[in-house]
């Protein structure tokens, strides 16, 4: 019972994040799962794929339905991504828990990091529109018209490919979302508005991380006893998180966010040692 408990507690707690910060907020959930349960990394990363799949699927849907989604932008990345989540998972499987930690809080310390370094004032929006008229060859995906929808070319499927591999890779790996590495990938490559690039962002980690948990299913590496509650918590998290996220500064958020990830990046690393 108390780690049904626990496990409920720690997936509302990366549910919320996740929908208060945005896509990067899945990052959470392995070290939580390493903190609070006491697990190696091999068995927190399927469970925490499980809970971002269905907590990052809920944010999807409510973009999806605000029309902020681009889905066929979302499903290029998520096709690349899937293909190379197994691998990731394979390897997650064969390293050491040590070597696998501290590659963990490098991330999350360089996704933090790179967080803070972010400017305060977010001008992408006027950005996007100005861009509609006077379009820039260095950006590889442009739009066609003001809604959002991508004029779709081989430089941009490229690019939004090898996002997806990489976000793929990392997430069958080491159990996180990847938005840290879709979200910048789509501010760099379109002029997306960034309440759509969250939403692609979101529908990607959902599609992903299904296909990881998925495999792990299948090799039979699910710890369902902790994997219920905790994917149930986070789900429940991400509604309450999105519904909050209104009321805050997004600035703020990402800074607490970010001093959070380094904290925690920080405690995985002395917890080798101590």
């Amino acid at each position: 019972m108390e780690t049904l408990l626990i496990g409920c507690l720690l997936g509302s707690i990366t549910g919320t994040v996740l929908g208060l910060t945005g896509a990067g907020g899945a990052i959470l959930a392995v070290p939580l799962l390493v903190f609070g349960l006491h697990m190696d990394m091999f068995e927190a990363v399927p469970i925490a794929l499980m809970a971002v799949c269905l907590s990052a699927t809920v944010g999807a849907l409510m973009g999806l339905r605000q029309k902020k989604l681009r889905y066929r932008a979302a499903g290029l990345i998520a096709l690349a991504g899937s293909l190379a989540a197994p691998v990731g998972l394979w390897f997650s499987q064969q390293l050491p828990h040590e070597p696998l930690v501290l590659l963990f809080a490098l991330l999350l310390s360089y996704v933090a990091i790179k967080m803070l370094r972010q400017s305060r004032q977010d001008d992408r929006d006027i950005q996007a529109e100005v861009m509609q008229h006077h379009p820039s060859p260095d950006i590889p995906c442009l739009s066609e018209n003001s809604n959002g929808r991508l004029i779709w070319t081989w430089p941009c499927a490229r690019v939004l490919a090898l996002s997806g591999t990489v976000a793929g890779f990392l997430s069958g790996l080491l159990g996180v979302g990847g938005g840290f590495v879709i979200v910048p990938a789509l501010k760099k490559v379109t002029y997306l508005q960034m309440q759509s690039i969250l939403a692609t962002s979101l529908a990607v980690i959902a599609l992903v991380s299904a296909v990881g948990a998925g495999s792990a299913v299948l090799l039979g590496t699910m710890n369902w006893s902790v994997a219920i509650p905790f994917g149930l918590g986070a789900l429940a998290g991400m509604i309450i998180g999105f519904k909050l996220s209104a009321f805050f500064s997004a600035t703020k958020l990402q800074q607490g966010f970010a001093w959070m990830a380094i904290i925690i990046a920080l405690g995985m690393v002395l917890k080798l040692f101590i």
